[in-house]
């Protein structure tokens, strides 16, 4: 089996060196793009396991590459982690809602990369290997094994996380289930978690659901169920 590969779209070259050095001694194969319209073509031909994608690049900016990739069927499933500046709060915003998986706040240990590239694959992975079933609710059908959605036999594409966002709430219909135990079933995280990043998913999953995105229900101070 070969090593999962790791596109790494950043600029500064001292930071990639680090980047390349830690992802490569911790068994990934890795791709290196510098500036943003490099990077749209490189990604498009030679798609990779997962992005790890700066916001601010040269050419094509991140959220504008994220933006597009998002909209090509042949790259809108792969997971992508955005490596923004403390500062850049609303533009984390903005690429969770464009598509982006996760985000990880610079300055950063090379160690905390490693460690949420392999959360972000687990998630992306997770169906494999476990017995297929269907799962319904009202017009949603989910085939969890073969990684598809469907709305009154539409298929909607979902990202990995949130594919692994809708499937949990399907699985536990009409429970309440709150930010920190999403957090910590889909994102992997125990505590200190800006829990936007779960409103935010769960916004951009009820837009890409349509109507069936009202049965995602709010309980107010505690998190999100999915009606029966």
């Amino acid at each position: 089996m070969s090593a999962p590969r790791i596109a790494v779209v950043e600029d500064e070259s001292a930071l990639v060196e680090v980047l390349q050095y830690n992802l490569e001694r911790a068994g990934f194969a890795t791709d290196i793009y510098t500036r943003g319209d490099t990077a749209w073509d490189g990604l498009r031909e030679r798609p990779p396991d997962l992005i790890l994608l700066d916001l601010m690049l040269p050419g094509v900016d991140g959220l504008e590459l994220a933006r597009r990739l998002k909209r090509e069927p042949d790259t809108a499933r792969i997971p992508i982690l955005m490596l923004t500046a403390r500062s850049e709060q609303l533009d984390r915003i903005v690429g969770l809602e464009l598509g982006a998986d996760d985000y990880i706040a610079k300055p950063f240990s090379p160690r905390e990369v490693v460690l949420r590239i392999q959360a972000v694959l687990r998630r992306a992975h997770g169906s494999e290997g476990e017995a297929a079933r269907w799962l319904e609710s009202g017009n949603l059908r989910m085939d969890p094994e073969a990684h598809q959605v469907f709305s009154r036999d539409s298929e909607i594409l979902l990202t990995p996380t949130e594919f692994r966002l809708l499937r949990f709430l399907l699985e536990r219909k009409g429970r309440t289930q709150t930010r920190s135990r999403l957090l910590s079933d889909i994102w992997g995280y125990a505590e200190n978690v800006d829990s936007r990043t779960v409103d935010t998913h769960v916004r951009r999953l009820r837009k890409k659901l349509g109507a069936d995105g009202e049965r995602i229900e709010t309980v107010t101070g505690v998190g999100y169920r999915l009606s029966r």
